[in-house]
């Protein structure tokens, strides 16, 4: 299985080209529907894919927490993503996904992985209203594979928050208001636990916030108010203040959506803000390398604020 993850600086240079890897996994039979769904999840975010070994079992965890095991001398929490998901408890749990990102490590039980799919991020779609709704958020992209099946997209960083309490109203006591009514931020990321934070991050600071699905809506958006703007002999930087946006996305992610914006002369003077969970080095230098301005991590509102702060200034001042 180790063979799968090998060559992750050739995965690195996707970045930029509106390509990704995808590891697909299964959960199994779905109890509800008879049917064993195919997921998928960034290959950024996995370490290594192993046996599932030895758990041990501890007291008071969320029912999908499993429990913990040893990782080279490094204790990992282990999630069963079927439990999570609602799946039949029934299936056998063979395999574990280590995955990392945002300086956390946690351990993904599934039933089995298949392989690695290179793909562009224009072939995931974004779901339906319908099984977003049903799903809670927890799918944020959908591609269809050449056999025909569908593959769903995981938020990972939803299953994270929501099994380790780590969206909790401690992450915004020090975000400090911002004395500048006129300022606005538009911000794009596929997860709905990210926009939230993002929201409530923005509220606390009394900052006026636009928000979009994707890269691409973002464009949209962004566009609009580019015209609006030309319309009102003003430039767009006049409504609006600062971009942040995540890496991953379907239809359009945020190193494709950075050089974009930087490229036109329409959003000159806009700062471009990444805030992602692919929080590595080389992500970092990736960014950097399309122009995004400053990097932030997600789930640390406070230096997010600061960031923001920092960028945005106060009302009357050069951003």
């Amino acid at each position: 299985m180790s063979e799968l993850l090998k060559s992750i600086d050739a995965r690195t240079k996707l970045a930029g080209t509106n390509k990704l890897e995808i590891l697909l996994f299964f959960l199994g039979e779905d109890h509800r529907t008879k049917r064993r769904e195919t997921y998928g999840i960034n290959v950024f975010k996995v370490r290594e894919v192993m046996r599932t070994p030895t758990i041990t079992a501890a007291p008071e965890m969320p029912p999908s927490v499993e429990g913990m095991v040893s990782l080279r001398g490094a204790l990992v929490p282990v999630i069963d993503l079927a439990k999570y998901s609602g799946i039949s408890a029934g299936n056998s749990r063979e395999i574990m996904i280590v995955t990392e990102y945002n300086g956390h490590t946690q351990g993904f039980l599934v039933e089995g992985v298949d392989t690695i799919l290179r793909l562009d991020w224009s072939k995931m779609r974004v779901p339906p209203e319908m099984l977003t709704a049903q799903t809670g958020g927890l799918v944020t992209a959908v591609t269809e594979l050449e056999d025909g099946r569908l593959v769903m997209m995981m938020d990972v960083e939803k299953v994270l928050s929501e099994t380790t309490a780590i969206d909790n109203e401690v992450m915004f006591r020090n975000v400090v208001p911002l004395e500048r009514t006129d300022a606005t931020v538009y911000y794009c990321d596929d997860s709905s636990v990210a926009r939230r934070q993002i929201e409530r991050t923005l509220e606390a600071m009394g900052i006026k916030g636009v928000s979009a699905l994707n890269g691409l809506r973002m464009w949209e958006e962004m566009e609009k108010m580019a015209t609006y703007a030309k319309a009102q002999g003003q430039p767009a930087s006049k409504f609006i203040s600062l971009v942040l946006t995540d890496i991953e996305m379907p239809e359009m992610d945020g190193y494709i959506l950075t050089k974009k914006i930087k490229s036109d002369p329409r959003f000159s003077g806009i700062p471009v803000i990444m805030h992602s969970s692919l929080s590595g080095m080389s992500n970092q230098k990736l960014g950097l390398s399309v122009g995004v301005d400053e990097y932030v991590p997600k789930f640390e509102p406070q230096r997010l604020s600061e960031t923001l702060t920092r960028r945005l200034g106060v009302a009357g001042e050069s951003a």
